[in-house]
């Protein structure tokens, strides 16, 4: 398997960062907008999407802040690899972004960042930010 490259992308969301947390740490928040089902079981979160099942572990959180979830394999192991959705938000303008860090293969990160527009598009839009 090739290794994979970390890169970040940020995207402008008119929305209160308490707001924002909610869809972006709750299991029924995320539902709305980055997997089709979100399970969670304690630290453990299972994410699906049509015929796809990811897990991952609920890795740290700053509430009101940042999530970062660690994926793992079959066994609960963490992996190398994660995401991470951080809301920025500027002191003086008060405008709020969410900030994503994620892994792809070199050779699909520009097919990785599009995938990632187009779920906070659908955040966007459940949370009334368009």
């Amino acid at each position: 398997m090739a290794q994979k490259v970390r890169y970040e992308i940020e995207f402008p969301i008119n929305s209160s960062p308490q707001l924002l947390y909610q869809y972006i740490s709750t299991p029924s928040g995320l539902q709305e907008w980055f997997a089709d089902t979100v399970n969670s079981r304690g630290e453990f979160f299972t994410f699906h999407w049509e015929d796809t099942e990811e897990h991952a572990r609920l890795a740290s959180k700053k509430t009101g802040e940042k999530v970062r979830f660690k994926w793992v394999d079959e066994q609960k192991k963490d992996t190398e690899y994660f995401f991470e959705l951080r809301i920025l938000e500027d002191e003086i303008t008060k405008d709020v972004s969410l900030m994503v860090v994620d892994f792809a293969e070199e050779d699909e990160i520009d097919e990785s960042k599009q995938l990632w527009e187009n779920q906070v598009s659908d955040l966007k839009h459940v949370i009334g930010s368009v």
